[in-house]
C-alpha cells in the first residue's frame, strides 16, 4: 500500500470476504457467520495495524484482548453489546463507536445483523 493512498471503507465492500465462526469453546449463543474484509495490514513501530469491514450474524461469544491489542470500531448497520467479565455492558448502534482496551475480557453479542469498520493494533 502506498503511504499516500486513501482507503474508503463501505458497508458493502467489493470482493470476497474471509469467512469464519467463533470457536466452539467461546460460543455463548448461536453460531454466527462472520465476514471480514481486512484492507489494511501495516507494520507499526511495535506491532501491526489492521483495518477493515466486518459483518456478522446474531450470536454471542467470549472475547479476550491480548496484552497490547486495542480495537476501535464504528457500527454502520445493526446493533451489538460488548459485555465486561467484571459486569456491565455497552450497547452500540449505527453511528456509534466503541474502544476496547488491551487485556479486556468479556463477551461480544450481536443483537441484529451487524456491519462495522474496525482498527486493531497489536503485537504482530
Amino acid at each position: 500500500m502506498n503511504p499516500s493512498s486513501l482507503l474508503k471503507l463501505r458497508a458493502t465492500m467489493p470482493g470476497e470476504p474471509e469467512v469464519d465462526h467463533p470457536r466452539a469453546e467461546r460460543l455463548s449463543g448461536g453460531n454466527p457467520r462472520r465476514d471480514t474484509w481486512n484492507v489494511v495490514d501495516a507494520p507499526l513501530v511495535a506491532g501491526r495495524l489492521y483495518c477493515g469491514v466486518w459483518c456478522c450474524e446474531p450470536g454471542h461469544w467470549f472475547i479476550e484482548m491480548e496484552p497490547g491489542e486495542h480495537e476501535l470500531f464504528t457500527v454502520l448497520l445493526g446493533r451489538c453489546r460488548v459485555h465486561a467479565a467484571a459486569g456491565g455492558f455497552e450497547e452500540i448502534g449505527p453511528g456509534e463507536a466503541l474502544y476496547i482496551p488491551a487485556g479486556f475480557r468479556g463477551s461480544f453479542e450481536v443483537l441484529e445483523p451487524l456491519t462495522k469498520t474496525y482498527a486493531i493494533t497489536g503485537a504482530g
